[in-house]
């Protein structure tokens, strides 16, 4: 009897694991249907999600091309010009628009945010670290007008007094490069909250070990913090991209609305998502222009799948190499 007890309270004190497993055995006596109805509800959610991602592409995908069938399809996506009212609606100046803002506003929050995050995590005292992380939530949760705003009134004005002026640059300050440090900011927030997740992932017995054996603290959170959680850190980056991708509002409010191909950062641009916000409705009545915003919108789901995908092989590049290390 005692062998027995001892038997159970030594399998119970291994851990969660066994705390897990006695939790499980609890609940298949007492619901003995539940793992069946589970596994159903997900497998219907599943189904769902993989139907309504098909029945949005398709639909873009049929109203395009059955309204771009005297123009083509692929001028439309790889075309230079858009006029509509002239029957020509090339799409190639926003998809450059889209990708260089997005890009420039992870290049800018990426590196802050992964470091802000370990910060947070490995150095910050407790109380403060719960008050940073509490004002990070608060800039997560501020309307994009509101970042906007402070675009026009603050970064654009600072860009083209302080910045285009002395090197000699003609322009309204309204560029790539407003928009790509408004959507950092925007984005930075989503990249801190995810990074530091990933951070406090990393089992805290690593942490000892390397210090343990005389590792400073730097060198434990490069060689063994950073290592494990660079999965998670690119993951963070990769829903970032796609939130900036994405956004709309505080774009539209800085970004300066010129359909060309951009030269350099202080030239205007004019991303994807501010061409379906800021035409959509009134031109419709122009022949073939609905379809032109649908392959927009084509266009920029197609933009956001293909960083995922890359992301997804980095990821997988980069774990390969910590493991061959």
């Amino acid at each position: 009897m005692s062998g027995a007890a001892d038997g159970r309270s030594v399998q119970i004190s291994n851990g969660p694991l066994a705390v897990t497993r006695v939790a499980t055995r609890t609940t298949r006596r007492l619901f003995p249907g539940l793992s069946g109805v589970l596994r159903g509800a997900g497998v219907i959610a599943i189904a769902l999600m993989a139907l309504l991602s098909v029945t949005l592409v398709g639909s873009f995908l049929f109203k395009a091309i059955s309204s771009l069938s005297g123009v083509g399809f692929f001028n439309v996506i790889f075309g230079t010009d858009w006029r509509p009212t002239h029957g020509e609606f090339g799409l190639w100046a926003f998809a450059v628009g889209t990708v260089t803002v997005s890009l420039l506003s992870i290049v800018i929050a990426i590196p802050i945010g992964t470091l802000a995050a370990v910060g947070l995590v490995e150095y910050l005292p407790e109380r403060l670290r719960h008050l940073m992380r509490t004002i990070v939530d608060l800039l997560a949760g501020i309307p994009s007008v509101v970042y906007g705003l402070w675009g026009v009134t603050v970064i654009v004005p600072f860009l083209r007094v302080r910045v285009m002026a002395p090197l000699g640059i003609v322009g309204t300050g309204y560029s790539a490069l407003a928009a790509g440090l408004v959507l950092a900011l925007m984005v930075l927030p989503v990249q801190i909250q995810l990074s530091c997740q990933a951070i406090m992932a990393v089992p805290r017995g690593l942490r000892e070990a390397a210090l343990s054996l005389g590792a400073p603290v730097g060198t434990m959170v490069r060689t063994v913090v950073l290592r494990k959680a660079v999965p998670g850190i690119t993951a963070a980056s990769t829903l970032a991209f796609t939130r900036a991708a994405g956004e709309t509002m505080a774009v539209v409010m800085v970004v300066g609305n010129v359909a060309r191909i951009p030269r350099g950062l202080f030239d205007p641009v004019y991303p994807l998502s501010a061409l379906i916000v800021n035409t959509y409705g009134e031109l419709l009545s122009i022949p073939r222009y609905e379809g032109a915003i649908m392959a927009a919108a084509l266009l920029l789901i197609v933009v956001e799948a293909l960083f995922v995908l890359a992301s997804g092989g980095l990821m997988k590049k980069v774990q390969e190499a910590l493991c061959v290390r």
